[in-house]
């Protein structure tokens, strides 16, 4: 399992603030979804010859006999979602949530069986125009980050119909060679040869490169869609590569599939993917909606962040009242709250639990504030404060406290 402890949590926030306001300025609502569901949610959306259905999902039986498990990941839920509350009736959606997803995974850097994903899906649209936003939408992201090594991989998985003509030419080429393929692609192989394109085993790798791709079984139609995402990428002067091997690892794909890969992280270089997803809210109980998305891990994202110099957050307070008696603590809670009121974006920590001016002023130290405001039952009388800067030679001086808001204020802004 994996602590984010208070020092990390200050940049998770930070990034998390960047992602959700550039989501929402494309128009995109969040959404909220329950970490349970159903099982069958998943095993119907996902598909039953998956990794994540076979091998990762946490899923167990309830008090009612009922099979449940912990969401895996989140298009699934949010279509289940809209299909419950009608959000899909002659209606189109642009919604987002973020939250934890879990999957029994081989724990490694950057891969934890609790992971946090922030999830974008968008209903109702069908045109190729949705697909190359999603994808500025992300670059968007990159650029008011400061993320750099990044680039975007495309591909089509085209049409049902497509599919089912490819489909039958991937069954043929690896029925011929069925004698060299491993224990999972040849289980693939009568279910779902698609995902064996997919296979990470390195002995594997050379028996896909040689396979047949699925650019040259395309419709008309799927063929128009990937080739106006094309030239609306190109227009938008967003760089790409064509990489007829992506395939995504769930079954509900179909049409546009991509990747924003990295290769500062190792070998876990995804940082966001997705794709269209337009038979799922049908296969799920809905009415047929068009509809695409993507997922960002939240992990790798702050990981790729650190490694490209992004600072972290600050979570140390601003300012430490230190409060010595007892008439100066309910003085202090006053001029803290005082302060917080006032001036509602600074951090204003009060010390509490008693101490002597000396031990006071060291927890002001340590608790990272740049400012101490200090009061006695001198102070207190005359209707002052000391200011006392902690990260500079300054000397203290004295300030009314009506004045204290303003000081600070002037100080903090130097």
């Amino acid at each position: 399992m994996n602590d984010i402890l208070p020092e990390m949590s200050a940049t998770w926030r930070y990034v998390e603030g960047v992602v959700q306001e550039v989501i929402e300025s494309y128009g995109y609502r969040e959404i909220r979804l329950p970490i349970l569901e159903y099982t069958e949610v998943f095993s119907r959306a996902l598909g039953d010859v998956t990794d994540i259905v076979e091998k990762e999902m946490y899923t167990f039986r309830d008090r009612n006999d009922e099979s449940l498990t912990m969401r895996p990941e989140a298009t699934a839920g949010m279509v289940r979602a809209g299909i419950t509350n009608g959000l899909f009736h002659n209606q189109r959606q642009k919604l987002w949530t973020l939250g934890p997803m879990f999957r029994y995974e081989k724990p490694q850097k950057g891969r934890y069986r609790q992971f946090h994903q922030f999830d974008v899906e968008a209903m109702g649209y069908a045109g190729p125009d949705i697909d190359a936003e999603l994808m500025m939408m992300c670059a968007r992201m990159w650029e008011k980050l400061g993320l750099e090594r990044l680039r975007l991989e495309i591909n089509t998985l085209g049409s049902l119909e497509s599919r089912a003509r490819y489909r039958k030419e991937l069954v043929s080429y690896f029925s011929a060679v069925k004698s060299q393929l491993d224990e999972d692609s040849i289980r693939r192989l009568g279910k779902n040869p698609l995902r064996i394109l997919d296979s990470k085993n390195p002995e594997m790798q050379e028996i896909v490169a040689a396979a047949p791709v699925m650019v040259d079984y395309l419709d008309e139609t799927s063929a128009a869609h990937f080739e106006a995402l094309r030239a609306n990428l190109d227009t938008a002067g967003i760089s790409y590569e064509v990489n007829p091997r992506l395939v995504r690892g769930l079954d509900y794909y179909n049409l546009t599939v991509f990747e924003w890969i990295t290769d500062a992280l190792g070998s876990q270089g995804t940082v966001c993917a997705g794709g269209r997803y337009d038979g799922l809210v049908e296969k799920l109980g809905g009415r047929p909606t068009a509809a695409i998305g993507w997922a960002m891990g939240v992990e790798r994202l702050v990981s790729l962040y650190e490694s490209c110099g992004g600072k972290a957050g600050n979570a140390s307070s601003d300012v430490y009242v230190v409060a010595v008696g007892d008439e100066a603590l309910r003085k202090g809670m006053l001029v803290s709250e005082t302060l917080r009121r006032r001036m509602p974006s600074i951090r204003v920590e009060l010390n509490l639990g008693g101490g002597s001016f000396k031990s006071q002023l060291k927890r002001a130290d340590r608790s990272g504030a740049s400012l101490a405001v200090i009061l006695g039952e001198d102070e207190v009388a005359r209707g002052e404060a000391g200011l006392k800067p902690l990260r500079t030679s300054e000397e203290q001086s004295s300030v009314a406290l009506d004045d204290l808001a303003e000081r600070l204020a002037e100080r903090l802004r130097q």
